[in-house]
């Protein structure tokens, strides 16, 4: 729906321009028609002048119901933006759960519901047009009229009496001055049904500007309190009683407090819905909590520069997003100055140069929409060499390693060493190799910490990590395979 506006809605706001300018150019038209025409028979003139209040109050009365109409439309086509965008984004699972016919019924029904009401605003918006031809047509008949009897000196009594009133007084016309206001008359009629129908026309463009207006005007949830330019941080975190969540009724920390040290890896591992993925966002500042403060290296976050702050960070997600471009584009985001060796030699770092020569075009290859030319552990190899360019004081991995394989996680699990190293890491993890080499180990459960320590000392416990490790990670480790062997090996034997 927010595309909608970007795209539709801006482009009907753009053609309001368009129409005010058209307007003004035939206004003047009208101003230098109507002196012509005064000079020539103002007794004329005059009734020439009373098609004007007429044409526009006609006009009015579209406006109120092309208004409403019209913001109806807007709405519509908005929503079928978004099942459009919808349906393509999530093609696969409605093919594997034979989706097609419900998302058929439910477009041919968004679809009928447009063509109801973009038929009733094509009608509102097309009618007037006619209607105001139908007045000027009676008023230029008339004139016509009046002026042909004005030549042969019989104008009818009664106008002559009504403008008589006003002190205007018809005069005798020569078939040459009738005939040239005539021409000037048809050229005044149609800037006075432009004029007119303005009104109208325009409420397409004022409810278009409605939306995006509302969407340019939408308040900042982010606070800003200075505007710092920091030096490279050195990674100390501190969340101090902090408050947040997504609506006053449901908090996902009521208070939270920790302490990161610079340099230090903390894994932080849960449920799902413990609060970990929002401690991410927290920090990286794609929310704003409500209570409490952040602080990196002894300084509220609220005071840096957003992109200053933000240049100091890296997030590398379980779903990694490419660029549609080459993967040349996608290394250099962000760091256009870097040159091909630099990339060249991150890439042998991540054991990446080897599959990437063996692509059509190497580092030139087009990666397609969102990747999906590549498998979804190339997509992550890349997505950690572009780290590893940014360079980063802060690096936050939200299961990264989630979607690659083990094979190819244990070839860059010497990249991964490296881009932890020198810098304050905070890892969301389901990956016991990355788990137990942290430094910290921090349990979260419904937004409180519940435990913390490394690996053998929370296994010691035997709390609630423990279980949690038997539930995601044991099977995973080495000992697990063994035990695994030896059972096979049993019932081999038996």
């Amino acid at each position: 729906r927010i595309v909608s506006r970007v795209t539709s809605d801006t482009n009907d706001f753009g053609s309001v321009v368009t129409l005010t300018t058209t307007v003004l150019s035939q206004l003047l038209l009208v101003i230098m028609i109507t002196l012509l025409m005064f000079s020539i028979s103002p007794f004329l003139s005059l009734f020439a002048l009373l098609m004007a209040p007429l044409a526009t109050f006609v006009a009015l009365l579209f406006r109120k119901v092309a208004r409403v109409i019209t913001m109806k439309s807007r709405r519509v086509l908005a929503r079928i933006n978004a099942l459009i965008q919808e349906t393509i984004s999530g093609i696969f699972i409605a093919k594997f759960f034979r989706g097609e016919d419900i998302i058929f019924k439910e477009f041919e029904e968004l679809n009928q519901l447009s063509y109801a009401v973009n038929l009733r605003r094509g009608l509102v918006l097309n009618i007037i047009f006619p209607v105001l031809g139908l007045i000027s047509s009676m008023g230029v008949a008339l004139i016509v009229y009046v002026g042909g009897m004005q030549t042969i000196n019989k104008v009818p009594l009664l106008l002559a009496s009504l403008t008589s009133f006003i002190g205007i007084f018809p005069n005798k016309l020569s078939p040459g001055e009738w005939y040239l206001f005539v021409q000037a008359l048809n050229i005044y009629v149609f800037p006075i049904v432009t004029i007119a129908s303005f009104w109208s026309q325009f409420q397409a463009g004022l409810s278009a500007s409605e939306r995006v207006f509302s969407l340019i005007d939408a308040e900042n949830t982010v606070i800003q309190t200075d505007n710092v330019f920091p030096e490279r941080f050195t990674g100390k975190i501190e969340f101090r009683d902090v408050v947040f969540g997504y609506d006053s009724q449901h908090l996902v920390f009521n208070g939270l407090s920790l302490v990161i040290q610079s340099g230090e890896t903390v894994a932080i591992v849960g449920h799902t819905g413990a609060g970990k993925s929002s401690f991410v966002k927290l920090l990286a500042r794609f929310y704003e909590f409500q209570g409490g403060q952040i602080l990196i290296d002894d300084q509220d976050i609220r005071t840096f520069n957003l992109d200053a702050y933000r240049r100091q960070l890296s997030i590398i997600s379980q779903e990694v997003f490419l660029w549609s471009g080459t993967i040349l584009d996608n290394l250099l985001y962000g760091h256009p100055e870097l040159s091909i060796e630099d990339v060249k030699s991150v890439l042998k770092e991540v054991h990446a140069m080897d599959w990437i020569k063996d692509l059509p075009d190497g580092l030139n290859t087009f990666v397609g929409e969102r990747g999906a030319k590549l498998s979804m552990g190339q997509r992550q190899i890349i997505a950690f060499a572009r780290i590893l360019l940014d360079d980063p004081s802060i690096l936050i991995m939200d299961e990264a390693t989630a979607s690659i394989d083990p094979l190819t996680e244990s070839l860059i699990q010497d990249t991964t060493n490296k881009l932890l190293r020198g810098r304050t890491s905070i890892v969301i993890a389901h990956r016991l190799s990355t788990v137990k080499h942290a430094d910290r180990i921090i349990v979260f459960e419904k937004g409180r910490i519940i435990e913390e320590g490394t690996h053998d000392e929370l296994m010691e416990r035997g709390e609630y990590y423990a279980k949690l490790y038997d539930t995601y990670f044991r099977h995973q480790s080495l000992e697990y395979v063994e035990n695994l062997l030896d059972i096979l090996k049993e019932k081999q034997e038996t």
